[in-house]
C-alpha cells in the first residue's frame, strides 16, 4: 500500500474555532454592484463634466436629511476650494476627482448604517504629514469651524 497523501483544504473550508468566515455585508455588496454599474456607464460613454455633476447632485437629492444638506454643503465647499476637482459618483457616493482619480469623497452614514457620515481622502490627496496622518473625518454637523477645516484640507489635498 502506498502512503496516504495529505490533501490541502481550501482556505474557505477551515476557520478558526469552527466559526463561519464573514464575507461582505449586504451594504458592501450593493456598493460594489453600484460601482460596477458606474464603471460600465463610464465605459459606454464618456460623461461630460456637467452630466457627472448632475449625477452627483441627483444622488445627493436621494439622501435623507440631514445628510442631504450636509452633502450639498460639502459639494459647494469642495467646488469653491478646489475648482480643479470634478464631481463624479464613486461606489454610489459623491466624490471629487482630478484627472479621473478620486481625491476626496463623502460617505453616507445612512447607506452604510454607521453612526456618522464621513469625508474621506484617497492616496491621491496630498495630505502626507510625517509617518501618520488622518485620511477620513467623521461628520455629524457642518459648523463654520468644520467648514473652514474642510476647505483647508481640500486645498491642501490638491496642492
Amino acid at each position: 500500500m502506498s502512503p496516504k497523501k495529505d490533501t490541502p483544504k481550501s482556505a474557505g473550508s477551515a476557520t478558526a474555532a469552527g466559526k463561519k468566515a464573514k464575507g461582505f455585508t449586504d451594504e458592501e455588496r450593493a456598493a460594489m454592484q453600484e460601482r460596477a454599474r458606474e464603471l460600465k456607464a463610464e465605459a459606454r460613454a464618456s460623461k461630460g463634466k456637467a452630466e457627472a455633476e448632475s449625477a452627483v447632485l441627483a444622488k445627493i437629492a436621494e439622501m435623507p436629511e440631514p445628510e442631504r444638506a450636509m452633502a450639498n454643503r460639502l459639494h459647494e465647499i469642495i467646488k469653491a476650494s478646489a475648482p480643479v476637482l470634478s464631481p463624479k459618483l464613486w461606489y454610489g457616493m459623491p466624490a471629487y476627482a482630478r484627472d479621473g482619480k478620486v481625491v476626496c469623497f463623502f460617505q453616507s452614514a445612512e447607506k452604510f448604517k454607521t453612526r456618522y457620515a464621513s469625508l474621506g481622502f484617497s492616496d491621491e490627496a496630498n495630505l502626507d504629514e510625517g509617518d501618520l496622518w488622518p485620511v477620513a473625518f467623521a461628520l455629524q454637523e457642518l459648523t463654520a469651524a468644520a467648514e473652514a477645516t474642510i476647505s483647508a484640507l481640500v486645498q491642501k489635498a490638491v496642492s
